[in-house]
Protein backbone atom coordinates (compact mmCIF):
# COMPACT_ATOMS: atom_id res chain seq x y z
CA UNK A 1 0.00 0.00 0.00
CA UNK A 2 1.39 3.41 -1.00
CA UNK A 3 1.61 5.83 1.96
CA UNK A 4 -0.48 8.96 1.51
CA UNK A 5 1.21 12.34 1.52
CA UNK A 6 -0.32 15.78 1.96
CA UNK A 7 -1.08 17.85 -1.16
CA UNK A 8 1.45 20.51 -2.22
CA UNK A 9 1.22 23.83 -0.41
CA UNK A 10 3.67 26.53 0.73
CA UNK A 11 5.62 23.92 2.77
CA UNK A 12 5.34 20.88 0.49
CA UNK A 13 6.28 20.15 -3.10
CA UNK A 14 5.66 17.35 -5.54
CA UNK A 15 8.86 15.47 -6.37
CA UNK A 16 9.34 12.76 -8.96
CA UNK A 17 12.25 10.39 -8.53
CA UNK A 18 13.22 7.31 -10.50
CA UNK A 19 13.88 4.94 -7.61
CA UNK A 20 15.43 1.60 -8.50
CA UNK A 21 14.20 2.05 -12.06
CA UNK A 22 10.60 3.00 -11.22
CA UNK A 23 9.20 6.52 -11.39
CA UNK A 24 7.82 7.52 -8.00
CA UNK A 25 5.92 10.73 -7.24
CA UNK A 26 5.88 12.06 -3.69
CA UNK A 27 4.67 15.18 -2.00
CA UNK A 28 7.37 16.09 0.51
CA UNK A 29 7.87 18.70 3.18
CA UNK A 30 10.66 20.98 1.98
CA UNK A 31 12.79 19.85 4.93
CA UNK A 32 12.49 16.12 4.16
CA UNK A 33 15.78 14.40 3.47
CA UNK A 34 16.15 11.85 0.71
CA UNK A 35 16.72 9.23 3.42
CA UNK A 36 13.41 10.02 5.11
CA UNK A 37 11.58 10.15 1.77
CA UNK A 38 12.91 6.70 0.91
CA UNK A 39 12.27 5.14 4.31
CA UNK A 40 9.05 6.84 5.36
CA UNK A 41 7.55 7.90 2.05
CA UNK A 42 8.39 4.85 -0.06
CA UNK A 43 8.93 2.12 2.55
CA UNK A 44 12.46 1.39 1.33
CA UNK A 45 14.23 0.71 4.61
CA UNK A 46 17.55 -0.61 3.29
CA UNK A 47 19.39 2.69 3.73
CA UNK A 48 19.79 3.24 7.45
CA UNK A 49 19.72 6.32 9.64
CA UNK A 50 22.97 6.15 11.57
CA UNK A 51 24.45 9.46 12.63
CA UNK A 52 22.11 11.76 10.63
CA UNK A 53 25.16 14.00 10.00
CA UNK A 54 26.77 12.36 6.94
CA UNK A 55 29.62 10.89 8.95
CA UNK A 56 28.86 7.16 9.09
CA UNK A 57 27.71 6.23 5.57
CA UNK A 58 24.84 3.98 6.70
CA UNK A 59 22.49 6.04 4.50
CA UNK A 60 24.62 5.82 1.33
CA UNK A 61 22.63 5.48 -1.90
CA UNK A 62 23.45 6.23 -5.52
CA UNK A 63 22.05 9.45 -6.99
CA UNK A 64 22.45 9.67 -10.75
CA UNK A 65 25.07 6.93 -10.41
CA UNK A 66 27.18 8.71 -7.79
CA UNK A 67 27.28 7.73 -4.16
CA UNK A 68 25.67 10.17 -1.76
CA UNK A 69 24.63 10.38 1.87
CA UNK A 70 20.84 10.34 1.84
CA UNK A 71 20.66 12.07 5.22
CA UNK A 72 22.32 15.21 3.81
CA UNK A 73 20.25 15.66 0.65
CA UNK A 74 16.89 17.37 0.56
CA UNK A 75 14.41 15.33 -1.46
CA UNK A 76 12.88 18.47 -2.98
CA UNK A 77 16.24 19.31 -4.59
CA UNK A 78 16.43 15.92 -6.33
CA UNK A 79 13.33 16.19 -8.51
CA UNK A 80 13.97 14.16 -11.66
CA UNK A 81 17.01 12.31 -10.31
CA UNK A 82 17.75 8.61 -10.53
CA UNK A 83 18.14 6.99 -7.09
CA UNK A 84 19.42 3.47 -6.50
CA UNK A 85 19.09 1.94 -3.06
CA UNK A 86 20.33 -1.44 -1.92
CA UNK A 87 16.88 -2.80 -2.77
CA UNK A 88 17.60 -2.03 -6.44
CA UNK A 89 21.08 -3.55 -6.61
CA UNK A 90 20.09 -7.16 -7.29
CA UNK A 91 19.91 -8.22 -10.92
CA UNK A 92 17.18 -9.79 -13.07
CA UNK A 93 14.39 -7.98 -11.23
CA UNK A 94 15.78 -9.01 -7.86
CA UNK A 95 16.02 -12.72 -8.68
CA UNK A 96 19.84 -12.80 -8.75
CA UNK A 97 22.27 -11.10 -6.40
CA UNK A 98 24.66 -8.53 -7.78
CA UNK A 99 28.23 -9.98 -7.80
CA UNK A 100 29.18 -7.55 -5.01
CA UNK A 101 26.28 -8.74 -2.84
CA UNK A 102 27.37 -12.33 -3.46
CA UNK A 103 30.98 -11.45 -2.58
CA UNK A 104 29.80 -9.87 0.70
CA UNK A 105 28.01 -13.13 1.53
CA UNK A 106 30.90 -15.32 0.44
CA UNK A 107 33.45 -13.30 2.44
CA UNK A 108 31.20 -12.81 5.47
CA UNK A 109 31.73 -9.07 4.99
CA UNK A 110 29.14 -8.10 7.58
CA UNK A 111 28.26 -8.95 11.13
CA UNK A 112 25.25 -7.07 12.42
CA UNK A 113 24.38 -5.92 8.87
CA UNK A 114 23.36 -2.39 9.83
CA UNK A 115 26.02 -0.73 7.66
CA UNK A 116 25.89 -3.30 4.88
CA UNK A 117 23.39 -1.51 2.57
CA UNK A 118 25.48 1.67 2.71
CA UNK A 119 28.70 -0.30 2.27
CA UNK A 120 27.28 -2.01 -0.82
CA UNK A 121 26.05 1.21 -2.44
CA UNK A 122 29.30 2.97 -1.60
CA UNK A 123 31.37 0.12 -3.05
CA UNK A 124 29.33 0.19 -6.27
CA UNK A 125 29.86 3.94 -6.59
CA UNK A 126 33.54 3.58 -5.76
CA UNK A 127 34.01 0.94 -8.45
CA UNK A 128 32.50 3.29 -11.05
CA UNK A 129 34.66 6.21 -9.85
CA UNK A 130 37.85 4.15 -10.13
CA UNK A 131 36.79 2.78 -13.53
CA UNK A 132 36.32 6.38 -14.73
CA UNK A 133 39.88 7.23 -13.61
CA UNK A 134 39.00 9.45 -10.65
CA UNK A 135 41.95 9.50 -8.19
CA UNK A 136 41.68 9.27 -4.42
CA UNK A 137 44.01 10.37 -1.63
CA UNK A 138 45.65 6.94 -1.86
CA UNK A 139 46.37 7.28 -5.60
CA UNK A 140 50.07 7.83 -6.26
CA UNK A 141 50.41 11.59 -6.81
CA UNK A 142 53.55 11.06 -8.92
CA UNK A 143 51.73 8.76 -11.32
CA UNK A 144 50.64 10.38 -14.58
CA UNK A 145 46.94 11.26 -14.69
CA UNK A 146 44.90 8.15 -15.27
CA UNK A 147 43.97 7.56 -18.88
CA UNK A 148 41.89 4.63 -17.77
CA UNK A 149 40.79 2.92 -14.61
CA UNK A 150 42.62 3.54 -11.35
CA UNK A 151 44.02 0.21 -10.10
CA UNK A 152 42.19 -0.75 -6.91
CA UNK A 153 44.78 -1.92 -4.41
CA UNK A 154 43.68 -2.73 -0.86
CA UNK A 155 44.91 0.73 0.20
CA UNK A 156 42.85 2.37 -2.59
CA UNK A 157 39.75 0.41 -1.56
CA UNK A 158 40.19 1.30 2.12
CA UNK A 159 40.64 5.00 1.32
CA UNK A 160 37.69 5.12 -1.04
CA UNK A 161 35.45 3.30 1.47
CA UNK A 162 36.61 5.38 4.46
CA UNK A 163 33.31 7.28 4.62
CA UNK A 164 31.46 4.11 5.60
CA UNK A 165 31.86 3.02 9.20
CA UNK A 166 31.35 -0.49 10.56
CA UNK A 167 31.13 -0.82 14.33
CA UNK A 168 31.59 -4.59 14.06
CA UNK A 169 34.97 -4.26 12.34
CA UNK A 170 34.22 -6.25 9.17
CA UNK A 171 36.60 -4.01 7.18
CA UNK A 172 39.10 -6.72 6.12
CA UNK A 173 36.27 -8.86 4.74
CA UNK A 174 34.70 -5.86 2.97
CA UNK A 175 38.01 -5.10 1.23
CA UNK A 176 38.34 -8.77 0.25
CA UNK A 177 34.79 -8.82 -1.13
CA UNK A 178 35.50 -5.75 -3.28
CA UNK A 179 38.76 -7.35 -4.46
CA UNK A 180 36.83 -10.49 -5.45
CA UNK A 181 34.57 -8.42 -7.71
CA UNK A 182 37.38 -6.55 -9.47
CA UNK A 183 39.45 -9.63 -10.28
Amino acid sequence: MQPTTPPPDAYHSEVTLRVNGTLRALTVDHRTTLLDALREGLGLTGAKKGCDHGQCGACTVLVDGRRANGCLLLAVALDGCDVTTVEGVAQDGGDRLHPLQQAFLDRDAFQCGYCTPGQLCSALGMLDEAAAGHPSLATDPDAPPAQGPVPLTPDEIRERMSGNLCRCGAYPHIVQAVEDVIR
